[in-house]
């Protein structure tokens, strides 16, 4: 990479064939663009409907299941099959729909450069498309303008950048046009240096464009997102762990069934039948609509508290995020400079909490008369951050507008900010007779300039012990990371007619000092604290500078005082190892570039953690790409970040993200309840069927009854699980581990004995019946299967006890149920049972199977009592 800004403009413009005074010729230009293309960022590939709907087909159980479907057909259980097929295809529309609607809301990557630009070509000035720009292009910039291209400055009168897009840096940058000496500097300190996609905010210049399109560092950006890989969530990675595990499962004990009937002399044919119907009973059909609904339920909830999700399982992934990497301008931060402490008359005043005296008035109406910044109707600040700050503040803690105070003291000249002097001065009419010089800037310049300062009203002379102490002060602020100007004044009898700084600004009667910073969201802190109570790490990473963005860390709790705060610099000096071996003591990461940001979220997945990172600007995309979940914001979230992200914040809010990882944990749990429920119903299935064959016994149930059980259980009731409120603790658990099965802390022992208690409760309703005859006996079995699996989707609502969460704290579950047993009951006393093979049975019967149906709830109740007491 040339190193532009360490390059004197002759050797630039030689190397580039250009001249800064005449620009390029027409013919050039038309060479270069035919030769090296277009200045525009290349657009990200969309997919189209049916690649997304294709690969909702990867999964593993949703390729066992189509197997199992067709399985089925062939064996002439139709209906079978086509419940099977439907439910994978309402999956995969689903997920389609959603992921398609996503991707429509946030639009494709889009043109981050002003649509024209103002160049030098042929001796003349001219307005051409942004597009058309080539390197060696000499262009024009003033306030207002978005800078079209990467270049090298050859003129900047007076000029600042917003570069806080591309760096991270939250004030804007003083440009120069002079040679930068240091040969290695991060991109933020290159001062001579302008670059696409960054915004002017105050003076003009004049540059020659040195990169293009996909060369510049907004290119570089977009093609680090472009060849980031998609990083599969937690819960992907688990359900194809879930798929893998019941589809051998299904086929093991299919197997062992099948060979058991032919040893016991059973028909080859009803074995085959009953093995097949085992292994579609084994694999829970319904679970991949249950996930996708939930998820998508989820997606609602998350809408109205102010997030888009853009895919499915994005709304679990937050849940399980152990660490978070924010960025610091405006998601942590407000990206507002405030004014929150000025020192004036020997006293510090903190301007959020002390009350503002006439002395301190008098301060900041000076200071916001030396101002081109201005409030609009719509109270919206007009001109640089830091002097609308100035005048925000004299009309929140003074209660005046600058336009009031213009009236009374009307500027009649100025001395125009200079880089050099780092200063302005304004000249007011104070009354018919006098001037007032006003000059505000840098305090160890201003202070230089200082023969006077004011104290109670009085004019005393500014001695070397006042100045030191007057510098130790500023010192003091600009430790706590604030921005400090001086603001100091003289009374002026007349206006010369040649202006000049040298003249003008000496002699001058100190006033005060005032400090701003761009402060923090004021629920950040709380949000801090939440995470750090749920076991998640917060980490800011900014292209701000150090000492800015660890007092701002230390403030909200990121920065605690074992940890460590390093720079994009100290990074390049450290391998992959060490960064991944010390990332764990790292809590915030100053003056960053894009690359760095991916080398520390990978470095975090190395240590197995799952990472969410969130942003706005340009140079969070890639990370935000990289991250197991990117998290863009909405408001002042650029197009790229928001590309690249899995969820967008439309409210910007840092708090916001604590509340998706709230609702990320609770739909995890509730999916995690369904998998318990469907997995322990099915397997029920299984002992009851695989018990009666090894005993020799007739079969209790036929094909079609395991298919009415899983058509009645695994919907309503599976999907009530979905509304399962959280749990009360739910933000006091630590995050899950990356690699944690989905079985971990006991569930597959519960699912197995749970299980195996509504099986043998089946089985013993089957054997009780056969007293009268193989109808009813089946009848029986047939009715405790269906309710006791219906009374299991309230056992697994909480590990607490029922009586304690509350029977009706969720109401479509009471409803789910209610549904369900009503359909039971009508199709046993009804003319349909003889459908079923099926026939009515008497009172006592029915005793019988609402005493075996609630028998596994009551033992799990009293196994969570012990549990408890122990």
């Amino acid at each position: 990479m040339k190193k532009y800004w360490n390059m004197p403009i002759e050797e630039i413009k030689k190397e580039l064939e250009t001249d800064d005074v005449y620009g390029l010729t027409q013919e050039q230009v038309n060479e270069r663009l035919l030769k090296h293309g277009k200045n525009i960022l290349r657009e990200k590939e969309r997919k189209s409907i049916f690649s997304l709907f294709m690969e909702q087909f990867k999964d593993y159980m949703v390729l066992i299941l189509i197997v199992a479907s067709i399985i089925s057909f062939f064996l002439g259980e139709t209906t079978d099959a086509s419940i099977i097929l439907a439910i994978v295809i309402l999956n995969a529309l689903l997920g389609t729909v959603q992921e398609n609607k996503a991707e429509k809301s946030l639009e494709a990557l889009k043109k981050l450069s002003q649509p024209l630009a103002k160049v030098i070509r042929d001796g003349k000035v001219m307005e051409v498309e942004a597009s058309s720009l080539v390197v060696g292009d000499v262009v024009l910039i003033e306030a207002g303008n978005i800078i079209p291209a990467d270049g090298r400055l050859v003129e900047a009168k007076n000029l600042k950048v917003d570069e806080s897009v591309l760096t991270g840096e939250s004030v804007p940058v003083e440009k120069v046009d002079t040679v930068i000496e240091k040969e290695d500097i991060p991109l933020g300190d290159r001062f001579n240096l302008v670059y696409m996609g960054t915004t002017v905010t105050y003076g003009r210049g004049k540059f020659i464009v040195t990169a293009t399109g996909m060369d510049t560092e907004m290119g570089k950006v977009a093609s680090l997102i472009e060849n980031e890989r998609d990083v599969k969530t937690p819960l992907q990675l688990k359900l194809e762990e879930l798929g893998k595990y019941l589809g051998t499962a299904a086929i093991l004990i299919s197997g062992i069934m099948f060979g058991v009937g032919v040893l016991q002399k059973r028909p080859i044919f009803d074995m085959f039948m009953t093995a097949v119907s085992l292994a579609v009973a084994a694999i829970p059909e319904g679970l991949p609509a249950i996930i996708t609904i939930t998820l998508a339920l989820g997606v609602q909830k998350m809408s109205k508290k102010n997030a888009i999700i853009r895919k499915l399982p994005a709304v679990e992934t937050l849940g399980s995020t152990s660490v978070i990497c924010s960025d610091k301008t405006g998601t942590l931060t407000q990206n507002k400079m405030t004014v929150v402490k000025f020192y004036v008359n020997d006293r510090k005043v903190n301007a959020q909490k002390d009350e503002v005296k006439q002395e301190d008035y008098f301060l900041l109406k000076n200071a916001a008369l030396c101002t081109d910044a201005f409030i609009d109707e719509e109270g919206k600040g007009i001109g640089d951050p830091t002097e609308v700050a100035i005048v925000a503040a004299i009309n929140d803690l003074v209660g005046l507008k600058k336009a009031d105070i213009e009236k009374e003291f009307p500027r009649v000249a100025e001395i125009p900010f200079d880089s050099d002097r780092k200063m302005m001065s304004t000249i007011h009419m104070v009354d018919k007779e006098g001037f007032r010089l006003i000059t505000k800037g840098a305090p160890d310049n201003i202070i230089k300039r200082c023969k006077y300062i004011l104290k109670e009203n009085k004019i005393l002379p500014f001695d070397e012990i006042e100045k030191n102490k007057l510098s130790s002060i500023n010192e003091e602020m600009g430790g706590e990371a604030l921005r400090v100007i001086a603001v100091a004044y003289k009374d002026i009898k007349e206006i010369p007619e040649n202006l000049s700084s040298d003249e003008m600004e000496k002699d001058l009667i100190f006033i005060g000092l005032i400090g701003m910073i761009d402060p923090p969201r004021r629920e950040a802190k709380h949000s801090v604290e939440i995470c750090k109570k749920a076991g998640i790490k917060p980490v800011m990473i900014t292209g701000d500078h150090k000492i800015t963005a660890s007092a701002i860390a230390r403030e909200l709790g990121i920065l605690e005082d074992n940890d460590e705060a390093v720079t994009g610099e100290d990074l390049d000096r450290i391998s992959d190892d060490e960064l991944a071996e010390r990332i764990k003591r790292i809590s915030v990461f100053a003056r960053v570039s894009p690359e760095h940001k991916m080398r520390i979220v990978k470095a975090w997945q190395k240590r197995g953690a799952v990472v969410a990172m969130t942003g706005d600007g340009v140079n969070d995309a890639p990370a935000l790409k990289q991250a197991d979940i990117g998290v863009a914001m909405g408001i002042t979230g650029t197009d790229v970040a928001k590309e690249a992200a899995d969820m967008v914040l439309t409210d910007d809010n840092f708090a916001t993200i604590v509340a998706a990882v709230e609702e990320g944990r609770t739909i995890f749990a509730n999916i995690k309840k369904a998998i318990h429920y469907l997995l322990s119903c099915n397997f029920g299935e299984i002992v009851t069927l695989f018990i009666a064959t090894i005993l020799g016994m007739p079969m209790p149930l036929k094909p079609v009854h395991i298919l009415w059980v899983n058509l009645i259980t695994d919907s309503l009731p599976a999907l009530a699980l979905g509304f399962e409120p959280p749990e009360r603790d739910i933000m006091e658990k630590k995050p899950r581990p990356k690699g944690e099965s989905i079985f971990a802390g006991g569930l597959a022992y519960r699912i197995l004995f749970e299980g195996m208690l509504i099986g043998l409760v089946t089985l013993i309703a089957f054997v009780i019946g056969l007293k009268q005859n193989i109808e009813t006996a089946r009848t029986m079995a047939f009715a405790v299967l269906t309710l006791s699996q219906l009374a299991q989707a309230l056992n697994v609502r909480s590990d607490k006890s029922i009586f304690k969460i509350g029977l009706f704290t969720n109401k479509y579950m009471i409803f789910a149920l209610i549904v369900a047993i009503l359909l039971q009951v009508i199709l046993i006393v009804t003319p349909l049972n003889a459908v079923f093979g099926l026939k009515n049975i008497n009172v006592y019967d029915w005793d019988i199977i609402i005493a075996m149906a609630i028998l596994p709830l009551l033992v799990m109740e009293v196994v969570k009592f012990f549990k408890k007491a122990n």
